[in-house]
């Protein structure tokens, strides 16, 4: 049983444990260390979700059993679009459906807001596009962002949901 609970700005730390024992093993072969190390220290610091948190992002943390598994964060991009800005499972909790119920929970919040449209972004090499894919998504389109002296290199995907 998957519990997705808003996440506090004292749960910040919680988020960025979860990020420091996923984004390794989702990244090696993508990006270099230098990079990996680099985005975790731009993004997943305490200090730095909780200025996301303050600045409009919503993270939500998803439980197995009270422990914490992966979370997702949520932002209105405008008023057609929900975007998910972050979603990651511990290796460990992948396989299971987690996934999917994040995306469920991503479209349950889309629809609470009046939006008709989930955004994402993810790497051209990560293999969670497949399971995109599998979720409904479709590429709009390929963008190479630059980002502080790096190039992300991502899949801009969208899915329509009903309300």
């Amino acid at each position: 049983m998957l519990e997705i609970r808003i996440a506090a700005l004292e749960e910040a730390s919680i988020i960025h444990e979860l990020a420091h024992k996923i984004y390794f093993p989702t990244y090696t072969g993508i990006l270099s260390e230098d990079q990996m190390e680099f985005m975790l220290e731009k993004s997943y610091t305490v200090t730095a979700i909780q200025q996301s948190i303050q600045h409009g992002q919503l993270f939500y943390i998803a439980y197995e059993e009270n422990v914490p598994v992966g979370f997702i964060a949520l932002t209105n991009k405008n008023e057609n679009i929900l975007r998910i800005e972050k979603l990651y499972l511990l290796p460990s909790s992948q396989g299971k459906g987690f996934g999917g119920l994040m995306i469920s929970f991503a479209e349950e919040e889309a629809a609470q807001r009046g939006r008709d449209t989930l955004e994402l972004n993810v790497n051209r090499g990560n293999k969670a596009y497949y399971f995109y894919l599998k979720q409904g998504f479709e590429v709009v389109e390929e963008v190479d962002i630059p980002y502080y002296g790096y190039i992300l290199d991502d899949y801009v995907m969208q899915k329509k949901i009903t309300l």
